[in-house]
This record gives structure tokens, sequence and C-alpha cells, in this order.
């Protein structure tokens, strides 16, 4: 396809102000986030949790601006877990204002002006043990992934509550940034662990000012095109972060190949995607025909030979990263919960530049399932680890499942996770609709109140929905003057016979790029959108050895799981009947109300020692699975997704 062949087209998201979530799912979520793990996690970052790891994210900023002696300590980007709290504390302040939360938050921003150099650098580690030689490790500093935390924090708290303090602090880093990478030393430099990439978009996008575009559209040419990582090692500046003896892999970096000729994901998983959202955000911004087919091209490698069933990506514990096709193993899985953030965040941004459904299917699948499995029910502990399998007395130090934890923990020494999923769950509403030219785009069913304009004509769009328990979704549009344009409605993959009717009359709508097309005339509208979700078994391509001949249950977007809890001891004997009825039932007081499926299969029986001859036994049994977002919420045990078909 030639660059003039393809339709670029323009969509936005809604701005915070214009948005409130008001669903029965999501409400629960979304007060979590508000009343637990925002202040949670504030107690965490200033080392105030018993029990849990020290963060002295909080106190290392102190260091840095002079108000308190000491040494750093912790990871090199340890700064960034304050900065994904300011950006969930400032999705939540739109939700629901907080004034003492908002004063906080004030006063941590002026402790982060306060720890900022003079020329506009921010990094409490370099600062505060290398003064005066930043810039000199960009394979393992993290420095401009820092800097792209903090600049997402600032859009979205100026966004959020009309404050500049912290945007006008970023804006000097980022023009900071831009001028030091233009500069003959780091000509060809490239971040080691990409991030400021999507900031800097998102900064233009805020400010509209070309150098911030440019800069994110140059490191992402520049990757793969210098050896700068691999040989920065070797210059005079060179500071050593971690000790590390063996040689830079490039492919760890997504530094393998010049971005437009790369075919399959490598590497750290989180790096990749969020190289992939400033990529795709990029070719949107600039019309970048190859630049997007690259992402489409990577999208297709991720998705259909890379991603777990749940939408966990990184199969490897060895460098959170991902491996090759179809490797995909259950119980070593590593699938960090900030790699499903990530490729939440890379779909979004997919549908949004090419106006395609398959995209927000994808990021749905991550953020009902992995993103909040990462998350306990009562919001104070996490899980950085996302298996599909887990065995609890396998899981011993120093083997290749010592990375897997059987329940969630309190707090991490590499805690990106937790303000990593407070920010995702408190911006959902930025997923459900976009505006374009005379048109609204509803991409996920979270029911709400949603400002948007189509075309230059103000319209309130009233959403409820029974997602993901049935699907039933309503919508009522209402606006002053009279509507003309289109309403697209995201038809899932996972809908059975869709129905719809427009003021009361039903119609068979057109699709376009699976989107349902209605038209809207009048000043008001009422679309009512049905469609059959029951629970039903998938089946993996077979070269996904660790699933060849089993099955997983999947409801909607809900993949759910087999708990020892409900189903006793060893789930690995469990057998599913594949010609049986899944039977949903809604349980209100299970996970503040959810609904369980039970199925027929069978129990191994075994009466003999390590080995037999004999073969096994098997009796009746009935399997009963719970949505995967909520394992480990009770006793721990076994859990398993993946069940063994009955032959």
């Amino acid at each position: 396809m030639s660059r003039m062949a393809r339709n670029w087209i323009k969509l936005r998201e809604l701005a915070l102000r214009d948005l409130t979530v008001d669903d029965g799912f999501w409400n629960q979520r979304l007060r979590l986030v508000t009343q637990e793990m925002i202040p949670y996690q504030l107690d965490s970052l200033m080392d105030r949790v018993p029990g849990a790891p020290p963060s002295r994210c909080v106190r290392n900023l102190r260091i840095a601006a002079g108000l308190e002696e000491g040494t750093f300590e912790g990871f090199v980007f340890q700064d960034t877990d304050l900065a994904k709290w300011l950006e969930a504390v400032a999705y939540s302040l739109t939700r629901t204002p907080d004034p003492a939360l908002e004063k906080t938050a004030d006063e941590l921003i002026e402790l982060v002006c306060q720890a900022q150099r003079a020329d506009g650098y921010l990094n409490s580690y370099f600062s505060t043990l290398y003064p005066g030689h930043q810039f000199c490790n960009l394979k393992e500093g993290h420095e401009l992934y820092t800097a792209g935390h903090f600049i997402e924090a600032a859009v979205a708290y100026f966004e959020a509550t009309g404050k500049e303090k912290l945007l006008v602090a970023m804006c000097r880093l980022a023009d900071l940034i831009c001028q030091v990478f233009q500069t003959p030393e780091y000509e060809d430099a490239v971040p080691g662990h990409e991030e400021i990439e999507l900031a800097l978009m998102r900064l233009y996008e805020l400010t509209r000012r070309e150098r911030y575009r440019a800069m994110a559209y140059d490191f992402i040419n520049r990757r793969g095109t210098t050896d700068y990582l691999s040989r920065e090692s070797t210059l005079p500046r060179f500071i050593d972060v971690w000790h590390d003896r063996n040689p830079y892999l490039p492919e760890y970096g997504q530094a393998q190949a010049p971005v437009r000729e790369q075919t399959a994901v490598e590497g750290h998983a989180v790096r990749a995607l969020y190289l992939l959202s400033g990529m795709a955000d990029a070719a949107g911004s600039f019309e970048d025909e190859s630049l997007l087919e690259a992402c489409e091209r990577l999208y297709e490698n991720v998705t259909q030979r890379r991603m777990y069933v749940t939408g966990g990506v990184g199969s490897s514990g060895t460098l959170e990263r991902f491996t090759a096709d179809f490797d995909l193993p259950n119980d070593t899985a590593y699938a960090e919960s900030c790699a499903s953030v990530a490729l939440a965040m890379f779909s979004k941004r997919m549908a949004r530049v090419t106006g395609e459904a398959r995209y927000m299917d994808t990021a749905e699948l991550a953020l009902y399932n992995t993103v909040l499995a990462g998350v306990a029910l009562d919001g104070k502990s996490f899980f950085y680890v996302n298996p599909l399998e887990v065995t609890p007395s396998f899981l011993k130090p120093a083997t290749d499942k010592a990375h897997v934890a059987p329940r969630r923990q309190k707090w991490f020494g590499c805690a990106c996770c937790p303000p990593n999923i407070a920010r995702t769950i408190a911006s959902v509403g930025g997923y459900v609709l976009f505006t374009g030219d005379r048109e609204l785009r509803l991409n996920l069913f979270i029911g709400g109140t949603y400002k948007a304009r189509l075309g230059e004509t103000p319209v309130t769009v009233a959403v409820r929905s029974e997602l993901p328990w049935k699907g039933r979704v309503r919508l009522e549009l209402k606006a002053r003057e009279r509507m003309e344009g289109r309403l697209l409605i995201r038809i899932p993959d996972y809908a059975e016979r869709p129905r719809f009717t427009l003021n009361g009359q039903e119609l068979k709508p057109e699709t376009e790029k699976g989107y349902a097309v209605l038209k809207l005339s009048g000043r008001s509208a009422k679309v009512r959108f049905d469609f059959d979700m029951p629970a039903r078994l998938l089946y993996a391509d077979p070269r996904v050895t660790a699933d060849a001949g089993k099955a997983a249950v999947k409801k909607g977007p809900l993949v759910y799981c087999l708990e020892e809890t409900d189903n006793g001891p060893g789930l690995a004997g469990l057998r599913i009947d594949p010609e049986g009825r899944l039977r949903e039932r809604f349980k209100p007081e299970l996970f503040g109300g959810s609904v369980t499926v039970e199925a027929k299969g069978q129990r191994i029986v075994w009466d003999g020692g390590l080995y037999s001859a004999k073969p096994p036994g098997r009796t009746a049994a009935t399997l009963r699975f719970v949505p995967y977002c909520f394992w480990g919420n009770r006793e721990p045990g076994e859990m398993a997704v993946w069940v063994r078909l009955k032959c």
C-alpha cells in the first residue's frame, strides 16, 4: 500500500474533564484506586508500610533536593514510582475531587521541582551519586525513561487540575533533552529503556511545540541504525551502573534492526511495547506509512504468536523478554503487569490511528485480565509476574520458577508495577470513546457520562453497560442543537448475534473495520446494543506446546481459571469434557459479585508409585472456574488457566 492510498483518520481521546465513569464493574476498581491504592502506595513510597520492602523513593528526592542528608538507595529508576503515582492521582482527582490528596500531590510536586537541577535535569540517582555526569549511561541509567514518566505525570496533572508547576518543570527537562540529543556527541544516541518517545509525543499533543515531536521521531528513526548502546561502555564519560559483565544484546533493547525493518517483537517486553506506543503516535502524527506498517506487522507478531490468552506478554523471566513464536509456557510465564499495561497503551494508540476494532479487542483483553489480576481486591498487594499455572510447592528460590509468586506481595524493591496498575485503572475512561470528523466511536463498554463533539455540536453520551457479565449496552445521546454524523460501535470478537436498535427501530447496520455504523440525525438518540456472550472453550495453536490437548474458558472479555479453593488439590489431574455444556452462575457474594462457570469432566485417580504400568483410573468431576483477574484473593493454592481435554 502506498502512502497516498491510506486514508489517515484523526481520532481523539476525550479530555479527562469530559468523562465520568459510572459502571457496575469498574466502579469497584476505580474506588479501589482512590480509597486504597493511592493512599497505600503513598505510604509505600514514604517507607511507612510495615513488613514491605523499603522504597526510598521520596527520601531519594529529598536528598537530591538538599533537604536531607544521606545517599541514594534503590534502583536507578526509583523516581518513576512517584511519577506514576502522581499520574494516578491526576486521573483520580478528575473523578473524585479530594483537596487533601491534591495538597499532598502539590507538596510532592514541589519536592520534585526542588530536586530538579538548574538546567532542567531531573534524576535523583545521578544527581546524588554522580553530579555533573548526566546521560553518561543510556544503556542502563534509565534517565530518559524516568524523564518520560515525569512528563506523562505533568501532562496528566495539568489536564486534571490546570496547575502548571510540574508541566513547566518538565518542559524544561524536555527542552534539555531536545538540546543535548541534537549535539554531535549524542547525534546517534538512543534510550536504553524506551518511554521518552511516547512521552514527548504526549507533551507535543498538549503544547504543540514542534521540537518535542521532532525529538521523539528522531529517537525512533535512530533505533537500530546505530551501535551507540553497544559501544557506549567504551566512551570516556561512561559510568557503570549495573556492573553487568555480560555483553549488551541489541535485541534486548529493540536495536537489532531499524524499526521499519523489524519483523518480530524482541527483547524486554515493556521496552518493546513502550517503543511501539511511541511509534504508533508518531506514525499518526507524521502520517508515516512505513512506520505504521511496521506497527501493524509487529502487532500481528505479538498477538498471533507471542501473547498469552490472558493478554500477558513477555514469557521469559530471564531479561523479562519475548523469546520465540509460540513459546508460551504457563508455569514459568513472566507476563509482567507493566507489559500488559504497555500492550493496552499500544493497542489503544493503534485503534486511534487506524480506526480498527481489533486493536481495542486486544486492549480490552489486557485490561480485564492481566492488568486487573495485578492488584488484590483490597488494593494493598500486587503481582509483578502473572503466570497461568501455579503449584505453590514448586516455587523454590534459585529455580526456573523463582520469579513466580502464589500470592500478591505488599511491595517490591523494583516497584514499577503497582503505580503503573494504579494509573492504568484510573485512566480506563480514556479508552471508552474517541471522537473524529463528525463521528463518535464507542470502543469499550464501560458505563458513564461522556461529553464529546459531533462535528461542532456538543453531545452528551450516557452509556449503561452490563459487561462483563451480560452483552447488554444502552446509549442515550443528547445535544442542544441538531446532530448530524455517525456513531460507530465496536462489535467485539466474542459477540454472538449482535443486535441493534436506534430509537426503538431494529436495524442491521453496515460495518466498518469491525465497528457497526449508525447514522445520527436530530437532537437525541437512543441506541440498544445486545449480543450473546456465553462462556466457551478456547483452544491454542498446537505449536504452543504447553497448551496442546488443552482448553481454556473465556466469557466475554474475561478469561477464567481453576483454583484449588474450588476444585481441591491436583488441578493437573482434571479433564474437561469438550462436548459438555458450560453452566454460568452469578454469585453476588464472590469477589464483590462475579459469574462463575462450571463444566463436566473427570479427575484422574492414581494409586501407583511414581511410575506405573497400570493406567490411571478416572472418576466424574465438576470443574469450577472463576475469572482469572480475581485469582489469588482467597487462601493460597494451585491455579490453572489451561485444563486437559477429556479423552
